[in-house]
């Protein structure tokens, strides 16, 4: 399973993204590839994932994908990040 966690440099809140949904991943026993990108890379980085991390702000600019695109408003919330993700997962 590939889970993409994008912002708009793919630096600071994608990288943030990505260590904490694989600790929440972690609570949930799910093995997954979690990569962190920029949004211009997306078509490429998340050609194949199943589930694209973002924020509020990105999401009209991700596009069509067969993605479940998962809005996250704290980044630093593993809680958060782990019902969101179980609820796309499940």
């Amino acid at each position: 399973m590939k889970i993409v966690a994008i912002c708009g440099a793919g630096v600071g809140t994608s990288g943030i993204l990505k260590v904490n949904a694989e600790r929440a991943l972690a609570r949930l026993d799910i093995e997954a590839d979690v990569t962190a990108t920029d949004l211009a890379s997306l078509p490429v980085a998340g050609a194949d994932a199943q589930v694209i991390l973002t924020s509020p702000e990105f999401v009209e600019a991700i596009g069509k994908t067969n993605a479940d695109v998962v809005v996250v408003q704290n980044y630093f919330d593993v809680d958060e990040l782990e019902a969101k993700l179980e609820a796309a997962l499940g």
